[in-house]
């Protein structure tokens, strides 16, 4: 069991770029952090997205927005930054000016690539600003034990098996009745049209759950003619606890950025990664370090490279029964990785007096 730390405030700070990513991964763990019993402040430029995300809140989760005006908040024992973001240089001061300075650790973006293991725990002196002298850690999840590992939530296992498919489907309209299910959460594949033709020509009929904002308005730019065996069913905004209904509700998911990723191999089936695209394709090496952990056969890896826009083949057809093995082998692995909650807790005990 990892040591607990009593009555310790922490300050998490959020950049939102990719506001479902960014916020959905920051405001997870600082709910989690809070179901433990731990006290947090989640500091955001964006608060926004919040209120159809985690419309209840979470116990002793308070919420600062971070805007020009920076509250003038004494630092909590824990600070994290997420993303790399720097927090105000205000907050950094009063940080450097107390006699035990707070825990600081960078909560980097998750990875198989190789340097994860080499730079996780690592120390970064800070040399020039307003907090020079102290040092942060490197914090990096990961897919081996010797990484941060995913974030998966206390109650997780039990609200999975108390979770009822066909009434959730219901709720949405939908009597699958053979038909396979599907979500789609996206950016605009360049391979989306390719996709919804392929389903609305396959001799099986499918449902297609499209999550709200760019997945549906790319779809409704490339399904204006008759859907054949497709069937198009666009969603509202939903919560994160909605989005994991959603998830185990589908015989294959679309998931994109990296809180929607982690979520599609935590629900256990095929689930088809859009890593967030970058300018230099840093994101080509990315995904291919997580197809080397997921070892997937040669037409799974192949839609993977397509959906991403690495080579120009077409699609290949989607094959669950072939693919939903190479998801249950991963859920096993991912279920058996460290859980990111508990390695923080652990990391902030061995670095700290508190």
């Amino acid at each position: 069991m990892p040591p607990i730390i009593e009555a310790v405030r922490w300050d998490i700070f959020c950049k939102v770029i990719d506001n479902h990513g960014d916020a959905g991964v920051c405001w997870r763990l600082a709910a989690e952090l809070g179901a433990r019993g731990h006290d947090v402040r989640l500091w955001m430029d964006d608060t926004a997205v919040l209120q159809w995300m985690a419309p209840q809140g979470a116990p002793r989760v308070e919420v600062v927005p971070w805007s020009h005006a920076v509250p003038d908040l004494a630092p909590g024992q824990v600070v994290i930054e997420a993303f790399g973001c720097d927090p105000p240089l205000s907050f950094l001061a009063r940080m450097a000016a107390l006699a035990t300075p707070p825990a600081w650790l960078n909560l980097e973006y998750l990875s198989a690539e190789s340097y994860v293991e080499r730079s996780h725990g690592l120390p970064s002196p800070v040399m020039h600003g307003p907090a020079a002298g102290l040092v942060k850690h490197f914090f990096y999840p990961g897919f081996t034990a010797r990484t941060g590992g995913l974030l998966r939530e206390r109650d997780f296992a039990a609200r999975r098996a108390a979770f009822d498919r066909n009434a959730w489907l219901r709720q949405c309209g939908i009597t699958p009745s053979g038909a396979r299910v599907l979500s789609l959460f996206c950016y605009e594949p360049a391979a989306l049209p390719q996709l919804l033709e392929q389903l609305a020509r396959a001799d099986q009929p499918t449902e297609l759950l499209v999550t709200a904002g760019r997945a549906a308005a790319a779809v409704h730019r490339h399904a204006a003619q008759g859907h054949g065996a497709l069937r198009l069913h666009f969603l509202p905004l939903l919560s994160q606890r909605e989005y994991d209904h959603l998830l185990w509700s589908c015989d294959l998911n679309f998931v994109r950025g990296e809180d929607s990723f982690v979520r599609g191999l935590l629900a256990g089936a095929p689930a088809i990664w859009q890593i967030y695209p970058q300018d230099d394709d840093a994101h080509h090496a990315k995904l291919e370090a997580f197809l080397g952990w997921l070892q997937p056969p040669g037409d799974l890896r192949d839609f993977f490279r397509a959906w991403n826009g690495l080579t120009r083949q077409p699609l290949p057809a989607l094959d669950i029964p072939r693919w939903a093995p190479v998801a249950a082998s991963a859920f096993d692995r991912a279920q058996a990785l460290p859980e990111l909650v508990e390695e923080l807790v652990r990391s902030v005990a061995q670095r700290s007096t508190i």
